[in-house]
């Protein structure tokens, strides 16, 4: 099926909140947990595309639980182009007493205004589908992420046939409202296949990748965190 872009930018505030509205949490829980797995002890860890920030608040809440030693030392950068999504997110970040471990800045994931090798980590759920150049993105995670750094990116993967793409908005947002599932079906229109994906990554120069696809309507790309000896 043919790509069909979406706006880089959700920016209203009716898709702000109609986003941070739907019910994200089993996958969110998933993407905080694996991302705990494979990051550092300590570190600087960016959150790209980070919407309403409900993942890094799940990361902060599930270290913290877990008893994780120095929990408080992942210091989540927040990043996101659309001003209302990032105003939520600050409110989400206060209701849940985490403004000393996230800050959120409103910032191009293309254009990143940091220095290199500053990341020890960088994360991102569902961003590469909004950029029409996903490869300076990639280029980009490259440049900021310290040699050793980990990677861990999810995204949704384009359905091959209007068939498949129609099944997967009813299976997945059948129960949402008209707006909430247009949407959906326009993220998954817009999204990426997995070969692109790969291809993406080795034109960026991004080594020792695991890229696989990881479950009916997504992509992952993975790369533990390294300790240096």
């Amino acid at each position: 099926m043919e790509r069909i872009p979406e706006v880089e930018v959700m920016d209203t505030w009716e898709e702000a909140r109609e986003y941070d509205a739907m019910d994200f949490t089993q996958v969110n829980q998933e993407f905080a947990e694996l991302a705990i797995e494979l990051g550092p002890e300590t570190g600087l860890i960016l959150d790209a595309g980070t919407g309403t920030a409900r993942i890094p608040i799940i990361i902060a809440k599930q270290r913290s639980r877990s008893g994780v030693a120095n929990a408080s030392q992942w210091q989540i950068t927040g990043i996101d182009l659309s001003a209302n999504m990032l105003f939520i997110g600050n409110q989400n970040i206060e209701e849940a007493g985490l403004q000393e471990q996230i800050k959120l800045e409103q910032i191009d994931a293309k254009q990143l205004p940091y220095p290199d090798d500053q990341f020890d980590m960088v994360i991102s759920n569902s961003i590469v589908h909004h950029l029409s150049e996903p490869l300076l993105f990639f280029q980009e995670l490259q440049r900021v992420l310290k040699p050793q750094g980990g990677i861990f990116l999810r995204d949704l993967a384009r359905p091959s046939s209007e068939t498949e793409l129609n099944t997967l908005v009813e299976q997945y947002a059948g129960d949402c409202n008209d707006h909430q599932k247009k949407l959906f079906r326009d993220s998954l229109q817009a999204a990426y296949t997995l070969d692109e994906i790969i291809n993406l990554s080795e034109s960026a120069g991004l080594e020792n990748m695991r890229i696989y696809q990881s479950s009916d309507r997504h992509w992952t790309a993975e790369r533990p965190y390294r300790v240096l000896k």
